[in-house]
C-alpha cells in the first residue's frame, strides 16, 4: 500500500513546481479567486489552507515562516490582518474548488479555486477605474478663436 507517499509532480522539476505553487498562492491571496487546471488546484488547496492556519497563529516565528514561504510582504500582511480575522472562528477548509469545464485549446479540465466567504471586490485590485465620458470631455483643450 502506498498511503501518503509522494505528491503530485505536475510534470515539472522541483524548482519549477515550487515557484509555480508560490506564485499561485500569492495570486490566490491577492485576488481571492483563481482559475487554473484541476490538478494544479488540487495541489494548491492544502498549501493555501496551511498558509491561512499559519497566519491565524500570532507570533513572530509564524510570521517569518509566512514571509519566507510567500516571499511577498504584501501577501503576508493580507494573510495576517485580513484573512486571519475573517477565518478566526473556522477550524479549517478555507478554500473550495469548483470544476469549470474544459479548456478550449487542449481540453484540459479547468477549476476555480477560491476562498470561502471571499471578498468579491478583491478581483478588481489592479484594474484602473474607467474615466467617465464627462471627465474626458472636460480634459480636452478647446483652442481660443
Amino acid at each position: 500500500m502506498r498511503h501518503r507517499l509522494g505528491y503530485k509532480k505536475l510534470n515539472r522539476t522541483s524548482e519549477h513546481r515550487k515557484a509555480l505553487i508560490k506564485n499561485m498562492l500569492n495570486s490566490l491571496i491577492k485576488y481571492e479567486q483563481l482559475t487554473t487546471t484541476l490538478p494544479k488546484a488540487k495541489v494548491l488547496k492544502p498549501q493555501a489552507d496551511k498558509i491561512i492556519t499559519l497566519g491565524k497563529k500570532k507570533n513572530l516565528q509564524n510570521t517569518k515562516i509566512l514571509v519566507s514561504k510567500l516571499q511577498d510582504i504584501n501577501s503576508a500582511n493580507k494573510v495576517k490582518k485580513t484573512l486571519a480575522k475573517r477565518y478566526e472562528s473556522r477550524k479549517g477548509g478555507y478554500t473550495r474548488i469548483i470544476k469549470a469545464g474544459f479548456r478550449y485549446g487542449d481540453n484540459a479540465p479547468l477549476a476555480i479555486i477560491e476562498f470561502v466567504d471571499r471578498d468579491v471586490e478583491a478581483k478588481r485590485v489592479d484594474r484602473k477605474k474607467k474615466e467617465t465620458k464627462k471627465n474626458t470631455e472636460e480634459k480636452k483643450v478647446v483652442p481660443a478663436a
